[in-house]
């Protein structure tokens, strides 16, 4: 499994995520849910490197990270919230590279391009530029790229940002057959309805601690609390949106 262990990011004195710890169990979708500025996305950046660790600890069935991180990083994949991509490349161009990177071998890597292109409906978008594509289309290729190495962690950074309902379905059955396999998914949405479809726990973060985890029907508490939205707005101290929207109208009504 992968275990984060008191997790702590520093910016110039600032605290950002504050001794977090939660783990991953193999075949498990572990949401992760936060408010902006809670350190949700500070977390992610630590787990696939972006950012080093002011304190804490990772682990991957049972080796610490920081004892080979290349031999971790070969072993995740990552799909970031923005879809960042080198948009003078083709999709094919960009798959070809990030396969290279990952060190495919090359007959393999051409074959599970095509492949990957069909799958993901971008076959017949394959010779333009990504800089003509949609954001769901880019959303695709970063799907394509972050699956292709076949990783055991898969980090998620609001992944359905962009998508068509087809291709949303489509990846949320894909997560769940990506498990079925042992593998394990950190997924991090501000998408509740999804959340609640295909997480198996959650995790909510607060001013960068957790503020609640465990399945969503223990964070439901059946009779108290009617969904997983209610839940967050309860843990996170968020504002009463009915006063508040009620304020905005009288504010556009003001003369």
């Amino acid at each position: 499994m992968f275990e984060a262990r008191a997790l702590t990011k520093r910016y110039c004195g600032l605290l950002a995520v504050d001794q977090v710890s939660f783990s991953i169990h193999r075949g498990e979708i572990l949401g992760y849910l936060g408010p902006n500025g809670s350190g949700k996305t500070s977390t992610i950046n630590m787990i696939v490197g972006l950012v080093d660790a002011s304190d804490g600890s990772m682990y991957l069935d049972g080796v610490n990270v920081e004892a080979d991180p290349i031999a971790y990083k070969r072993r995740i994949g990552y799909v970031p919230e923005e879809p960042d991509l080198y948009t003078h490349l083709t999709a094919a161009e960009y798959l070809r590279l990030v396969g290279r990177l990952r060190g495919l071998p090359q007959g393999r890597l051409e074959d599970r391009i095509l492949d990957l292109l069909r799958l993901f409906s971008l076959i017949d978008s394959r010779y333009g530029a990504m800089s003509t594509f949609s954001k769901g289309m880019r959303q695709r290729v970063l799907l394509a790229a972050a699956l292709m190495h076949n990783p055991d962690l898969l980090v998620l950074d609001e992944p359905f940002s962009g998508l068509d309902v087809g291709a949303a379905l489509l990846f949320r059955t894909l997560l769940q057959r990506f498990v079925q396999d042992g593998k394990m998914v950190l997924f991090s949405s501000h998408r509740f309805d999804v959340v609640e479809k295909v997480c198996s726990r959650v995790v909510i973060l607060h001013e960068g601690r957790v503020a609640a985890a465990g399945t969503v029907a223990e964070l439901r508490k059946p009779g108290a609390v009617p969904s997983l939205e209610d839940v967050f707005a309860q843990v996170t101290r968020q504002e009463d949106y009915i006063e508040v929207a009620e304020q905005i109208l009288r504010v556009m009504r003001d003369n």
